[in-house]
């Protein structure tokens, strides 16, 4: 399993050094790099709009600060990178939303969050098929991520945190691709925010927009030519 530091400039631009690599058999998807929460976790919104309530705020306050605070954006993308602490983004978040305790912050805004067994076994038969899969996601801190479970699922993993760069910047991309050995233009990347998906595309990478497992097994099962479901055959998908 690779697992990917900060990037150098050298490392970054190697794939665009071969633009006609990538439209090599495009149509042949080989590699498939996964966003981790909303993904291979059950919905975040409603872990967030569940958190919200119980510290007493409208549902949406969190998704609302963010998207309305610039302040907000900055503290979170700042985590994100890596570029500050757990606990300085607990007091700050905190601060904002007007929450009584940082305190476990995080915690409590995961609290509802459960892994999706659908897309656990679905990355596993994608590998066990000859697939070469990686995760790319926006951490928000790397203690939280059940790590043997990585090792197991993952040929490749890019933590934001990790590398100092966030989804939607095209390099991450980039990265997913490399630490699994595949160029974009084979790989196919699934994301539950719709404006993470361009940036892929532009690589060459086709999209998946979760919605739900059902609906992205059956989009993969089709891009990658394999069945993903344990109760079918392992057989090529037409």
């Amino acid at each position: 399993m690779t697992r990917t530091s900060r990037p150098s400039a050298t490392a970054c631009s190697s794939w665009r050094a071969r633009p006609s690599t990538w439209r090599m058999a495009a149509e042949t998807r080989s590699g498939l790099l996964l966003d981790w929460g909303g993904v291979m976790t059950s919905n975040l919104m409603s872990s967030f709009s569940a958190f919200c309530e119980a510290e007493g705020l409208d549902p949406g306050a969190l998704v609302g600060i963010f998207r309305a605070n610039r302040e907000a954006r900055e503290l979170l993308f700042a985590f994100e990178e890596g570029r500050i602490e757990e606990t300085e983004f607990e007091l700050g978040l905190a601060g904002l939303l007007g929450v009584a305790s940082a305190e476990g912050l995080i915690d409590r805004l995961f609290s509802g969050s459960l892994l999706e067994e659908a897309m656990v076994g679905a990355v596993r038969a994608a590998r066990a098929g000859g697939v070469r899969t990686g995760l790319i996601s926006n951490s928000w801190g790397t203690s939280r991520y059940p790590h043997e479970l990585l090792a197991e699922l993952f040929d490749g993993i890019v933590l934001s945190g990790e590398v100092g760069i966030r989804k939607p910047a095209p390099r991450i991309y980039e990265l997913g691709a490399r630490a699994i050995g595949v160029a974009p233009a084979r790989c196919v990347f699934v994301d539950d925010l719709p404006f993470n998906l361009p940036p892929a595309e532009r690589l060459g990478m086709a999209t998946v927009h979760h919605t739900s497992a059902e609906h992205t097994i059956a989009q993969l099962e089709r891009l990658l030519g394999i069945s993903l479901r344990a109760d079918e055959p392992d057989a090529a998908v037409g």
